[in-house]
C-alpha cells in the first residue's frame, strides 16, 4: 500500500483511482505514510533533520533551519511527544522516543493513511502506552490508521477492525468489538 513493493495481483484504490504500479513517491503524495518496523531513522542526524528527511523546507536557496526547528517542536507537542532537545542525534534517544519521532515524521504532512509496521515492537511497557496513545490520537483526528502487528494486545487496544492475513490474503476480517483475543489467534494459528 506503500508503493515499496508491488502486488503480485489484484489492485490497489484509494478514492476509486488506482495506485498500482505507481512509484512509492506518489503514493506519498497521495497521502499514504509508512512508519517501518526499523523506523528508518537516519541516527546521526537531529530530531528535526529526522522529521523532514527528504522535504526539507528552504528559503531563497537555503535550508530553513529555524522554521523547521519551529514546526518540529510544534508538531511534537501537538503529539505530546516530550524530547528535551531536539539537536540531539535519533541515535541517543529510547526506543520509544525514536518510534515516537517516526509517526511524528509520518503525520507531519498531513497524510489521509498512516500505515505502522509492528511500532511496539521491542519497546518497554511505558514506552508501549505512549504509542498507543499516539494511534488513538490519530484516529480521533480522523486519520486511517493501518496496524500491522503480532502484538494482539496492542491491535486490541486501539483497533476497530481486525484483519488476519494469511500468505497475503485476508481470511478474517470483523468489527473488533465482535471478536476476541482468543478466537483472533486460533485463526491466526488454523
Amino acid at each position: 500500500m506503500a508503493g515499496v513493493h508491488q502486488p503480485d495481483a489484484g489492485d490497489i484504490l484509494l478514492d476509486h483511482m488506482s495506485l498500482t504500479g505507481c512509484s512509492a513517491a506518489l503514493h506519498r503524495d497521495r497521502g499514504i505514510e509508512m512508519v517501518y518496523q526499523d523506523l528508518a531513522l537516519a541516527r546521526q542526524h537531529d530530531v528535526v533533520a529526522n522529521l523532514f528527511m527528504g522535504r526539507e523546507l528552504s528559503c531563497f536557496g537555503f535550508l530553513a533551519r529555524r522554521h523547521m526547528a519551529q514546526q518540529a517542536a510544534e508538531q511534537l507537542g501537538l503529539l505530546g511527544i516530550q524530547i528535551p532537545d531536539l539537536r540531539v542525534p535519533a541515535g541517543f534517544l529510547s526506543g520509544g522516543q525514536q518510534q515516537a519521532i517516526a509517526i511524528a515524521r509520518a503525520v507531519l504532512f498531513d497524510p489521509r493513511v498512516l500505515l505502522l509496521d509492528e511500532p511496539t515492537a521491542a519497546l518497554a511497557a511505558r514506552e508501549v502506552l505512549q504509542i498507543l496513545d499516539l494511534i488513538r490520537q490519530e484516529k480521533e483526528r480522523g486519520r486511517m490508521v493501518i496496524l500491522v502487528s503480532h502484538r494482539l494486545n496492542d491491535v486490541f487496544a486501539v483497533a476497530d477492525r481486525i484483519l488476519v492475513m494469511k500468505q497475503g490474503r485476508i481470511i478474517h476480517d470483523d468489527a473488533a468489538k465482535a471478536t476476541s483475543l482468543e478466537q483472533t489467534v486460533e485463526r491466526i494459528v488454523s
